[in-house]
């Protein structure tokens, strides 16, 4: 991929701090994290009104396991009716989009750092280009997956140094080499995949008592103004996957822009600790892709 492809907002745009201020967190609300390499990229930026949050109509704010009957309505249940209709969107009003995914994830305990991704996305059948734009130890790695090509391969080439020197590889996109710091496989990339994952956790949480949920009107991730929800769960249960997750939903675009989730505090009264992240930035829908977009023998990519 040529330098004049990657998106002129990375190029030109001197890093804002990142800030994250949390929904209902008021210990929290003035926490910040700058990532490395923060001078050669523009971070998203994440704000929520200090107001209230807003219940949704029919809902309550938390179902406690200890309370003698479960709730008529689960906290979980506005949620997952609002992400069903999200998902409904996609597949009626998006058909492919390219953007810039910011994305960091806690692998064997320790924090990785921030890794800055130009995708392209096409969802029937489901094709993904993808470009790393940094850091400099990942900066030029290409990978292209299509469903159904390639016998199924991941076909991918690292961007410098001895790897580079290899060539292209054809890897099982579930393979120890594909997944080798990752959480997810490629298979999994994207808007689209993000809401039927929530989906598919929210309706499995619903089995469950201990969960508060609150919603944030007027929420903003990099000046796209969104609805975030926000899912807390006050008791460790091996059955939950994160004590507190927030979702960021485009209000124009009625799409996941967004999704953190954290861990229980290590001590009491500490702060929750950052599980993984991932912020989709300067999507751009329906491109008209065709195959080219994601062919190997596409001039401006190095495969």
């Amino acid at each position: 991929m040529k330098e004049t492809d990657v998106p002129a907002r990375l190029a030109s745009r001197g890093l804002l701090a990142l800030i994250v201020a949390w929904c209902g967190a008021p210990p929290l609300m003035t926490w910040a994290d700058t990532p490395p390499g923060a001078n050669r990229f523009h971070e998203p930026v994440y704000r929520v009104a200090h107001n209230e949050p807003v219940a949704e109509p029919g809902t309550s704010a938390a179902a406690e396991a200890s309370e003698p009957a479960a709730p008529a309505v689960h906290p979980l249940v506005p949620v997952l009716d609002y992400a069903k209709a999200g998902l409904a969107e996609i597949d009626a009003k998006i058909h492919d989009y390219s953007a810039t995914l910011v994305k960091r994830e806690r692998l064997d305990g320790q924090l990785s750092d921030y890794e800055y991704l130009f995708i392209k996305v096409r969802h029937q059948p489901f094709s993904i280009y993808m470009y790393a734009l940094g850091p400099p130890a990942i900066k030029g790695r290409e990978c292209l997956y299509v469903d159904g090509d390639n016998n199924g391969k991941l076909i991918a080439h690292e961007g410098s140094g001895f790897k580079a020197k290899l060539g292209t590889f054809r890897l099982d996109p579930n393979g120890l080499l594909a997944m080798r710091g990752q959480r997810y496989p490629i298979t999994e990339v994207g808007i689209r995949n993000l809401a039927a994952r929530l989906i598919e956790v929210g309706e499995q949480d619903t089995q469950y008592g201990e969960c508060e949920v609150k919603w944030y009107k007027d929420t903003k991730v990099d000046n796209r103004k969104c609805t975030c929800i926000q899912v807390t769960h006050p008791v460790p249960r091996k059955e939950f996957r994160f004590h507190l997750a927030q979702v960021f939903i485009d209000d124009e675009l009625k799409v996941p822009i967004r999704y953190a989730s954290y861990q229980w505090p290590t001590t009491a009264g500490g702060p929750p600790l950052l599980d993984e992240e991932y912020t989709y930035l300067n999507i751009k829908t329906n491109n008209s892709f065709s195959d080219a977009d994601f062919a190997e023998r596409n001039p401006n990519y190095r495969f």
